[in-house]
């Protein structure tokens, strides 16, 4: 299976964004968690970061077609970016979302996920885990959770 990861803003500020809530480990660490379990999984990933709206949609609509599902954690884009949620919509292939922290249980405005709709699951709160449970998930092929 080949799966497309987009992380979106202040991701690549992981280990030095709030440590309380993330943790101490950089973004370089979960790329190298992420394809350290892809090659035991026998899964192929491709995976992007950037702070730009514009290029993470520029990335699923030029790429989604070399994929069979994307995994998504869109940041701060999560609670407002309806560009985002209709461009996973337009995309025929399964969009999982997820975070690293809880965003349940975190400010008020972070309970709302306007991406989620467009996603057949979201997964959060469990570190660089989320992913690999996406990962799973996409695997076994299971339907909107």
């Amino acid at each position: 299976m080949n799966i497309l990861i987009i992380n979106g803003p202040n991701l690549n500020f992981l280990g030095i964004r709030e440590p309380e809530i993330y943790g101490h480990k950089t973004y370089n660490d979960l790329v190298n968690h992420l394809l350290e379990y892809a090659e035991d999984a026998n899964v192929s990933l491709e995976i992007y970061q950037t702070n730009h709206e514009g290029e993470i949609i520029d990335i699923i609509q030029d790429n989604y077609h070399r994929f069979q599902a994307i995994i998504i954690n869109p940041g701060a884009l999560t609670h407002y970016s309806y560009a985002l949620h209709d461009c996973l919509k337009s995309v025929p292939i399964p969009s999982v979302e997820v975070h690293l922290s809880d965003i349940n249980n975190r400010e008020p405005f972070r309970k709302l996920s306007v991406v989620a709709p467009a996603c057949v699951a979201t997964i959060v709160g469990k570190g660089f885990q989320s992913y690999t449970e996406a990962i799973d998930l996409l695997k076994r092929g299971q339907k909107k959770i």
